[in-house]
């Protein structure tokens, strides 16, 4: 377990020659005679529209008519009408209005495609299951697992009339300071490559099943190198050779393709120096030409703007890059206008924009827009079903990551006396993390959150203590380590509170030099000869060695979102002492340790983890 990693120093080759051919393995039917009938049938006007992509809060229905308007797309914290208690039917109402205001070309309906950002379930409406994010899902591996979870969702995006998500993310973080690792499966790139493969399938089906009603189009992002950023910054810069860059990053790309992923998502970040939705090489030559994807690009929430030279409102160089689809949140009228413009003027030519027209109505022909598939017309209700709720229990038990365990104090016999400590436990945002309801995963830009958001969802607190108090044991809760009655176990409950991208990131993994107050209670309790228990809440492995070394026990839960019972499942023994789940999680990520020095070659600096990847207890193991 204590072995060390080198960084490696290595020379960057920008330049250097890369095959990245490969024939793509889904074998959809042919729909070209179809396709070019429309579009040939279009007018300048209308194509455009197809190739430009507002928010529903910026942008009216009448606009959307008027503007032939072919995709839409809330983001988080987007809702019908503005308000986040919207019920499922005023999103179907939403859908409906789309999808009456779609343009039509010689009497054939090109319907709007809606968009969603459902990262870890339909986490934009209330009521929908949550699961573990990502970084959760990696520490599973289960493969199955996460085919089941990417087919939950779909009939839970299905359900609301939308039938399009932005998930799942294929980035291999490589440094935990960015604040979008836990949307990340794992830091190994065959890991990411085997989980997205599965959740994109879950989402879409294969075969027979392929897109059908319950299914939801899937879209891989983001392309490409998000996850290697230089200090981890988001939207940074990632200085990386070519073939490091196809070989960690690119990989899970191919897999995607084959999978019949028929959306893939630009990056925001650059590939050294150079915008990657600027990037043609890398979106035509590679991702379009050698590895032969079929689909369309779609930008990220106006990652156009960010190329030098560029606004929100006027990028030609996105387009001729290879981004089939401008994701415009709010500057849509003159983005739409200045493109028009620029294809009349051969900026833009118009064998591109027929191109990009093209592959879009390729999609939505696959998805079933032009065969009566109407998405608000979906009969069923799955938000927040039993069936997913379960298996968001068993996501979360297998999830979890035993790191410690001395003396077998795990698993707990419920019937005794507990201490629970930790203000977060209370605090149901708080285990759902970023991408939920709102952005940020908590009260933001005028949304509030609370508890009342999340019904028939127990926080982790009131979890642990109704299965200690229906086993018969005794419950005390706690904010200063203090108690009535001196308890047999103390569970402590502490980690990162909720963020998204931009505001995730961290300069230092050192959370225990922000920690002093939990620190300074395990201090005390220790005294008294209590073993401790910690839950930690993170989207990332964190250095948490004073932790560590004051907790008896200590099980890494990350963001395991609604179904917290699954936790109680594992730490707790039945009631005759046996087991009732074992821990199966396993680390997807190296989990790091304070310990660091420079080597005497190169200047080079040596890195000690605490835990490698791939470490993780079970109750047979022997802790070391």
């Amino acid at each position: 377990m204590k072995k060390f990693l080198l960084l490696a120093i290595f020379n960057i080759s920008i330049f250097a020659d890369v095959d990245w051919s490969d024939s793509n393995e889904c074998v959809l039917p042919n729909n070209t005679d179809f396709i070019n009938k429309i579009v040939n049938g279009m007018t300048l006007e209308q194509k455009v529209g197809q190739i430009i992509m507002p928010e529903i809060n910026s942008v009216s229905i009448e606009e959307v008519r008027k503007y032939h308007f072919g995709t839409i797309l809330n983001g988080g914290g987007g809702f019908p009408n503005q308000n986040k208690n919207s019920s499922l039917q005023d999103w179907k109402n939403l859908s409906e209005s789309y999808f009456n205001a779609s343009t039509e070309v010689n009497g054939i309906k090109i319907p709007i495609l809606w968009g969603t950002d459902a990262v870890h379930g339909h986490n934009n409406v209330i009521g929908a299951t949550i699961f573990p994010h990502n970084i959760g899902l990696g520490a599973s591996r289960n493969n199955l697992l996460i085919q089941e979870i990417g087919s939950a969702v779909a009939k839970e995006v299905a359900s609301t009339g939308i039938i399009w998500t932005f998930a799942p993310t294929i980035a291999v973080p490589q440094n935990n300071l960015w604040g979008r690792t836990y949307e990340g499966y794992s830091e190994n790139t065959e890991l990411v490559t085997e989980l997205g493969k599965n959740f994109i399938i879950g989402l879409q089906g294969l075969g027979s099943n392929f897109l059908n009603d319950d299914k939801v189009l899937a879209t891989a992002k983001h392309f490409l190198g998000d996850g290697g950023t230089d200090k981890g910054v988001d939207q940074g810069n990632t200085i990386i050779s070519e073939s490091l860059l196809k070989n960690i990053h690119g990989m899970p790309y191919y897999a995607a393709i084959d999978s019949c992923a028929l959306s893939i998502m630009a990056s925001f970040n650059s590939w050294n120096g150079k915008k990657l939705h600027g990037n043609k090489y890398l979106l035509n030559d590679i991702l379009k030409n050698q590895m032969e994807f079929d689909g369309f690009i779609v930008g990220d929430w106006n990652g156009h703007g960010q190329i030098p030279g560029c606004e929100d409102s006027n990028c030609p160089e996105a387009f001729n890059a290879g981004v089939d689809i401008y994701m415009v949140p709010s500057d849509w009228e003159a983005l739409y206008w200045n493109t028009l413009n620029q294809v009349k003027s051969g900026v833009i030519s118009e064998a591109r924009l027929d191109d990009a027209v093209t592959r879009i109505l390729s999609v939505k022909k696959y998805i079933g827009l032009f065969d009566d598939r109407k998405p608000h017309s979906f009969k069923e209700n799955h938000l927040g079903s039993n069936n997913h709720r379960n298996l968001a229990r068993q996501a979360v038990r297998e999830s979890l990551v035993l790191l410690k365990n001395n003396t077998n104090v795990l698993p707990m016999n419920p019937k005794k006396n507990y201490l629970i400590i930790g203000d977060q436990s209370k605090h149901i945002e708080n285990q759902m993390g970023g991408w939920t309801i709102t952005w940020q995963g908590k009260s933001w830009e005028g949304v509030s959150i609370s508890n009342d958001d999340f019904p028939n969802t127990q926080s982790i607190y009131e979890s642990l203590s109704e299965h200690i108090t229906n086993a018969g044991g005794y419950v005390e809760f706690s904010m200063n380590g203090s108690y009535s009655k001196k308890p047999d176990y103390v569970i402590m409950v502490y980690g990162e509170t909720p963020y998204a991208e931009m505001f995730g990131d961290i300069k230092s993994l050192d959370f225990s030099s922000t920690n002093n107050e939990i620190i300074s209670i395990m201090e005390r309790l220790k005294e008294d000869e209590i073993p401790i228990v910690s839950l930690f809440l993170s989207g990332r492995p964190l250095i948490v060695e004073k932790e560590i070394n004051l907790s008896h026990s200590f099980v890494s839960i990350w963001l395991p979102g609604s179904a917290v019972e699954g936790i109680n499942d594992v730490v707790f023994s039945n009631i005759d002492n046996s087991i009732n789940y074992d821990f199966k999680g396993k680390l997807s990520y190296t989990w790091p340790s304070s310990v660091s020095k420079k080597s005497a070659i190169d200047n080079q600096i040596v890195r000690y983890p605490m835990f490698d990847y791939g470490f993780g207890l079970n109750y047979k193991s022997k802790d070391e």
